[in-house]
Order: C-alpha cells, then structure tokens, then sequence
C-alpha cells in the first residue's frame, strides 16, 4: 500500500465534509513522537471486550427486566440485543480491518464522511465514555462501602458522595479512577494483564453462579415462557420515549412485544463491545485480531447473559424476583446467602475492569483527534518509555476522577447509550460509503451481505434510541451543538487535513 497518497482525499468538497485519507490516517501512525506501541493480540482484545461488557448488567438487568417486560422470555430478548449489536460488530470489524488507527469510529467517521462529522462522533465518543466511566466508579465504590460494611467498616458520609443535595465527595470512586489512569499510562500491556486477571476473577464468578443456581431451577418458574401482554401505560413530557412523542406509540410489556421492548433495555448491557476498535492501532496483526477480539467477546457475552437470565428466572418466579439485585436475593431467598456475597465480590471485581477500559477507549479517541489538529496537538505526543498518550490520559483520568468524585449513580446515565448508538449508526453508514468511494482498499475482514447488514445495523440502532426518554434526546442535542462550537472556533482552524500538512518531523 503507498503511503503517498494525498492528505486531501475530499479535494472539491465542502471544507466541513474533507475526508482525511485512509494511507495518510496509517502514515501518521508511524510518526515517533505519535506512534503507539504495538503489544496486543486477539487474546488480549478479546479479553479487553468481555472486560467491558460484563459488569453489574450481568448481576441486575437480567432480573429487573424479566419482572417489568418479559417474564422467562427475557432470554430471548437478549438474544435479539445480540443479534443487533452483531450487525454492528460486522461493520467495526471491516473498518478496523481496513484502518488499524486508533479512535474507532472517529477515524472511520473521518475516512468516509468528512471532518465535521468525525468531529461529533469524536466529541460524542469522549463525553460518553468518560461518563460512562464516571458512572461505573461510582458504582464500583458502592459495592465496597457494602462488602466493607459487612467486615464492620463504615467510611464517614462525607467520603461516600452527594446525598440528598448535602455535599459529599466520593473518596473510593476518584481513587479508584486514579489508580487505574497510572496503570494505563503504564503501558498497554500492562493494563491488559490487569484486565486478564480482572476478567478471570469476573468470569469464573459468572460461571460459579450459573453453575449453582442451575441446581436450583424450577420448571414451574418458567410457566408462562411468554407471559400475557400488558399495557405498560407509558411515561408523560420529556420523560417519555421519543418514539411515544412522535407516534402516540405506547409500549407494552410481556407478550411478543415485551420480548422486544425487553431487547431495547438490555441492549445497552452489551454496550462497550466497539471500544475494542479503539485499541486497534495498538495491535500486532489487526487486520485478523480485532475482528477475532470484537466477535469473540460479542459472543461470550451473549452466551453468559443468555444463561445467567435462564437460571434467575428459573430460581424464582419473575414476578417475584427484586429489581435491585435479582441474583443475589433469588439465592438468599433459597436460603444461600454465601452465592449471594460470591455475587456482590464478582460484581465490584468486574466494575474495575468495565472503568480501565472505558478510560482507554476516551483517550484513545482524544489522542487520535489531538493528532489530526482538531485538539491541541501537546497531547497526540507518546509517552518515550511506555509508547502510551500519557498526556491525554493524565488530563482525563483527572477529569473522570473529580467528576466520579461528585456524581450520583442515577444522573447521565443515559447519555452514555444513546451515544453509542449514534456511533453505531455512523460506523454502518461509512461501511456502505467507503466501499463505494475505495473499492480497491485491500480488506481483510468484509461484513457479508453490503449494504443489507449496514441498512439493517442502522435501523435496528435508530429503533432503540427512538425507545429513549426525549429528555436524553435533548441533552444529547445541547451537547452536539456546544461541539459543533468548539469545531469552528478550534478544531476547523487548527485541522492538519484541512492545512494540507504533511506528518511533522520529530522534534516539531
């Protein structure tokens, strides 16, 4: 492949709709100061994709969405998520086959589409997964307080967050952020031996409870498979799904239609999946190991959600289980409280590997945006011992740090999933785009069946965001616009593909 290629493969559109080459997107990945080792294999992306995946979702989705909109269907409900995000997963997989860059959809986005829309994806991606990470911090931190409250610890409120509008700073949240921000500065490596024995712990404990539980099965649980369908009423004003807004479409739960409603929720535990993507830059052979590593870890995922939600609905009837901690209280209602203590260990061993990588995938995409001009280019340089982007992960790493410090569990979460499918939606389209503008790219992953795959991601993607609550929609919007802001002010002036520059030389 040459590598002379002009930097302006959009020469005569639109300076905002400029797309940045794919042989001048991998010959800046060769520049000294801004080239990031390469340590990763499939093993290690796989083990990087469960790693995310698998968190508290496994532990309480799986139950509060059998009692509110499936019943014992719910299993099915994760196959359909499975199969959606799927789709998804064959459209990352070309790309990242195709353009072994770091920042995932961001590059992709700025191969095919232009420099406008890299930009949103990219400000999208690095505010969904430091929220993301935010959010799982805190999550994390709550687990502890509750295993060192059973050791007969307690921390003083004033350490465990804001309660109550009262002030409070999460002591256990920001540390953990913290802790893992210098693993990752570390070197990638090192953080991927983390993640291996992180995810070890998680999946072993998965299995255990699998294992258990299954002795605990009562056929009886499973009557009705498909409970009849209800109304489920539905929401008022902003708080309603957008898709009830604009049609009068009002969801119901259970019946075949609940196994679908239940599908749009349980999606978003599948969430993180793509971030394997960012990592690709940072691989061995990426043109055969991430797409291994994002269907790999797509399909242990699938495996274990659908077993972990056959054996709690089978422990307890649905309409029984709790929404809080189905799993944990189905065994302590069998009178097992020991699963349920295995249960809570797994779930806060598996937070701190879903957190380490929700912090490598942001500052992948910072960095990747900082290299290209649209961020300032101090934080594209490469750290000289370790080859990672200490620069970037220093600055969001304390970023996330203070925020998880301050933020309660239930605000922003839901900014988090509808930016992933937004990025999900942009990967599917550049797929079709890219094929019909660089047919003659060698690929060495191609999703099957373009353009119906690609199609078919879209409208499964554009489905589930209209099942979100309109405000999430407004938030989503008012952040969009703020980065549209920062583009023309920074981002459209400083671009190193709309300044036509050619790599800088080391030292520059």
């Amino acid at each position: 492949m040459t590598t002379e290629q002009p930097v302006r493969s959009g020469r005569g559109r639109s300076a905002m709709f400029r797309t940045k080459s794919v042989e001048q997107s991998i010959q800046d990945t060769e520049e000294p100061e801004h080239a990031l080792r390469k340590d990763l294999s499939a093993f290690d992306l796989t083990v990087f994709g469960v790693g995310v995946v698998i968190g508290t979702g496994i532990f309480v989705l799986t139950g509060k969405v059998a009692k509110e909109n499936a019943g014992p269907s719910v299993a099915l409900s994760f196959v359909l998520a499975g199969i959606v995000c799927a789709l998804a997963a064959l459209c990352y997989a070309e790309f990242a086959s195709t353009v072994p860059v770091a920042g995932s959809a961001y590059t992709f986005s700025y191969a095919s589409l232009g420099e406008l829309p890299a930009w949103i994806i990219g400000w999208d991606l690095v505010l969904e997964l430091a929220l993301g990470c935010a959010v799982v911090a805190v999550g994390w931190s709550g687990y502890i307080r509750s295993l060192m409250e059973n050791a007969g610890w307690s921390l003083p409120q004033v350490l465990t967050g804001p309660h109550h509008g009262a002030f409070g700073f999460d002591v256990l949240a920001c540390a953990l952020v913290l802790v893992l921000t210098c693993i990752l500065i570390a070197g990638i490596k090192l953080s991927s031996r983390v993640t291996a024995v992180v995810v070890g712990i998680k999946v072993t404990v998965v299995l255990i409870v699998i294992i258990a539980g299954s002795f605990f099965i009562s056929g009886a649980n499973y009557d009705p498979f498909v409970p009849p369908a209800e109304n489920a009423g539905g929401s008022g004003g902003l708080a309603a799904p957008l898709i009830q807004l604009i049609f009068g479409f009002t969801p119901s739960n259970f019946g075949v239609m609940g196994i679908f409603a239940a599908a749009a929720v349980v999606f978003f535990a599948f969430i993180g999946f793509d971030i394997v993507a960012t990592a690709a830059e940072e691989t061995r052979r990426p043109q055969r190991d991430v797409p291994r590593g994002i269907l790999g870890s797509l399909a242990i995922c699938t495996v274990l959600y659908v077993a972990v939600s056959i054996v709690v609905t089978g422990m307890q009837k649905y309409k029984l289980l709790s929404t809080d901690a189905p799993l944990a209280d189905a065994f302590k209602d069998r009178g097992h409280p020991f699963w349920a203590g295995l249960i809570s260990f797994g779930a806060a061993v598996g937070l701190t590997s879903v957190c380490m990588i929700l912090l490598l995938g942001q500052s992948r995409v910072f960095f990747a945006m900082s290299r290209d001009g649209l961020l300032p280019r101090f934080f594209s340089t490469v750290h000289p011992r370790f080859g990672t982007p200490y620069r970037s992960t220093i600055l969001l790493g304390a970023i996330v740090a203070v925020v998880a410090g301050f933020t309660s569990i239930d605000v922003l979460a839901e900014l988090v999933n509808i930016g992933t499918l937004f990025a999900f939606v942009v990967v599917a389209l550049g797929v079709v785009i890219l094929r019909r503008t660089r047919p003659d790219l060698p690929r060495a992953f191609r999703t099957p069946f373009v353009p119906v795959v690609p199609v078919l991601s879209v409208l499964a993607s554009l489905w589930l965001m209209l099942n979100l609550p309109a405000e999430t929609w407004a938030r989503f919007a008012v952040w969009m616009l703020l980065g549209v802001v920062v583009y023309f002010v920074y981002g459209r002036r400083n671009s190193r593909v709309r300044q036509g520059e050619r790599p800088v030389p080391p030292g520059v």
